[in-house]
């Protein structure tokens, strides 16, 4: 019992010890950072930021715009959702064959709602401010917009799927009165939303730093002044198109507190500021168009992939394999006759749809010639790629066609043969791959097919060549890739550029900038005034920014997407195409031994696309209105 009362006595007059100096007791922690350790330290502040910009979504990256209905977001390779709404369809597993046979899409598609990278960018701007007092002023204005910027890269990803959402600019903090409502935000407009993007970029372009006037590999990660108007961009053009085409519809989609709806008459204030910040970045002599091959096609692919001496690309999410941060894009979709790991697969696939919207180099539409102009035979070609001849190059780097190589491998692509009976073609086609037909011992179907139902081999008879990595076993498990995912380039901007001076009637301008991508791609026959549209503009920049996550959102806020994806099978754009190729069985003829293609709905692709007026915004969760009643639903939901 006194041995108790001791201690209780000693720890009592530890407590009540003077503070005169420090005691055993006053030790700071070593595992445990204080805020003016971490809002002092630009090192710390430097790892905070590489944490928040690793956050952003990517079609590359392990991130999926799905989240669950508590608000967490579901980890899982985005890329896969390609072929449900790209200029692509699924090859792949077939247990994954439910892509292919979307009756229509849920209102719940590409739902965004992400406040904890909100609340985390909020909470980093105030913590800063008052704990930073060892930052240099410089210091703190860098990293400042920088979390700026963030926060609006990620409103700007939220509004584009939503609509409206709550515009939390501070800290929520939770006052224990046992009232939330102080909490409870409502919905911002959707052009407060937009308008918020494009002031923020404008107050912050001149703090961000990250640019010496030489582009190193570190500065295309890190937000800089470029990067900031290509944000403004970017979101000033879809604010513009919301505003125009959705007035335009015989029922536009609007609430009665704008949550959803921009107003026609800010549809040219909208696009005057894209045009302006595209304007910003071309004219500072920073960027260029990437012209460093003479091979117009490899050109264009070295546009997206390289990562050293290109001066197009403004902003990715890099992944570097020295630092063990890589992705198994290649690994999935790589073509299947040059895998390099027996467990890889060949999963997206680009359609004909896609193929045939590159133009030819004179400037002619890009329908493929198969047949003859009285649809009474085939054409016949002597060499598999023929059928491509002087097609826009930005093809080639797009989608690795019939005839084309990869890594310096041919990819075999042969359906089957066409053999003649006399007065006919009979089509023979190969149960499996890189098969011979028997009666002439040629081949019969080829290594990376195509194939109707054999799963992990294209089923359209093209396969992705944008964003598949060059390099030695980049396909394999073991090495897998660190191509890079591109959110800004030079190639966007001037598209940007052309649709914004083209709704502003500025047609000379227009013409400069989707000329220079066309002339880049060896087309020969500029545009004029009189061949220039919208119509022409969209398939442009269908072509130049394929399979870099922008055909959805371009088609949603041009007000298009229930028309093009409209659920009938009739409609050539709802139903995604295949092109299959054959070798023809012909003894004794001149044609034997040449190729023919067939046009064809691909084989594994079941039901059209089927966009509804409901997909134009996304639902919003019930537990986000369940716990903030001031959240309004979108329209159809």
């Amino acid at each position: 019992m006194k041995k108790v009362i001791f201690v209780f006595i000693l720890g009592i007059n530890i407590l009540l010890l003077p503070g005169c100096k420090k005691n055993w007791l006053d030790r700071e922690s070593k595992t445990l950072v204080t805020n003016e350790q971490v809002w002092n330290d630009p090192k710390q502040i430097l790892a905070l930021l590489g944490n928040y910009y690793d956050r952003l979504p990517t079609d590359l990256g392990l991130r999926d715009i799905n989240q669950n209905g508590n608000g967490s977001i579901t980890k899982q390779e985005q890329w896969r959702n390609m072929a449900n709404y790209d200029d692509a369809m699924w090859s792949g597993y077939s247990g994954e064959d439910g892509r292919n046979n979307i009756s229509s899409y849920a209102f719940s598609s590409w739902r965004y709602w992400d406040y904890t990278f909100i609340r985390d960018c909020n909470l980093a701007l105030e913590n800063m401010e008052k704990y930073g007092t060892a930052l240099s002023a410089a210091e703190k204005k860098q990293f400042t917009a920088e979390f700026r910027f963030l926060r609006a890269f990620m409103y700007f990803e939220m509004v584009k799927r939503m609509g409206g959402v709550p515009l939390v600019t501070k800290q929520l903090i939770y006052d224990y009165s046992g009232d939330p409502s102080p909490l409870q935000q409502p919905r911002a407009k959707e052009s407060e939303v937009y308008d918020f993007i494009g002031s923020e970029m404008d107050a912050i372009k001149v703090d961000l730093g990250n640019f010496d006037g030489t582009k190193s590999e570190a500065s295309y990660t890190r937000a800089n002044k470029y990067t900031a108007m290509a944000l403004k961009s970017r979101a000033m053009l879809y604010a513009g198109s919301l505003a125009k085409y959705n007035s335009q519809m015989a029922s536009p989609i609007t609430t009665p507190g704008g949550e959803v709806g921009i107003p026609a008459s800010k549809a040219n204030e909208y696009y005057q500021k894209s045009l302006d910040a595209s304007k910003e970045i071309i004219n500072s002599g920073i960027y260029s168009l990437y012209k460093s091959n003479p091979n117009l096609g490899e050109n264009f692919y070295e546009a997206i992939t390289k990562k050293t001496n290109n001066k197009e690309v403004i902003f990715v999410k890099d992944f570097l394999t020295s630092k063990a941060k890589k992705h198994g894009f290649s690994y999935d979709n790589i073509a299947r006759s040059i895998r390099e790991d027996n467990l890889g697969s060949s999963a997206v696939t680009p359609v004909l749809n896609l193929v045939e919207s590159f133009d030819y180099t004179d400037g002619t539409t890009g329908t493929l010639k198969t047949r003859t102009s009285d649809n009474s035979d085939f054409i016949y070609y002597d060499n598999l790629a023929d059928i491509f001849a002087n097609k826009d190059a930005r093809l080639y780097g797009t989608v690795i066609y019939p005839g084309t190589t990869f890594k310096g491998l041919p990819v075999q692509m042969q359906a089957g043969v066409m053999v003649w009976n006399g007065s006919s073609y009979t089509t023979v086609e190969g149960t499996d791959l890189s098969t011979n037909y028997q009666p002439d011992g040629k081949l019969l179907t080829g290594s990376a097919g195509p194939h109707r139902s054999i799963q992990e081999v294209s089923n359209t008879g093209f396969y992705l060549r944008k964003f598949i990595d060059p390099g030695a076993l980049t396909s394999s498990r073991g090495i897998q890739s660190d191509i890079w995912w591109i959110w800004f380039r030079l190639g966007e901007i001037y598209m940007n550029a052309t649709e914004a001076a083209f709704e502003l009637n500025q047609v000379t301008d227009a013409l400069t900038y989707i000329n220079a991508l066309r002339a880049r791609a060896g087309i020969t026959v500029p545009l004029t005034s009189d061949k220039l549209s919208i119509n022409k503009i969209r398939n442009e920049r269908r072509v130049e920014l394929a399979f870099e996550d922008h055909r959805l959102w371009d088609l949603k806020r041009w007000r298009v997407a229930h028309e093009v994806w409209n659920g009938d099978a009739g409609n050539p754009n709802a139903m995604l195409y295949a092109l299959y190729p054959y070798r023809v069985v012909r003894p004794g003829d001149p044609r034997d031994g040449k190729y023919v293609f067939v046009k064809l709905v691909a084989p594994r692709y079941k039901a059209p696309r089927f966009f509804q007026m409901g997909n134009y915004y996304s639902s919003i969760d019930q537990a986000v209105i369940n716990n903030n009643p001031k959240i309004i639903r979108n329209p159809f939901h």
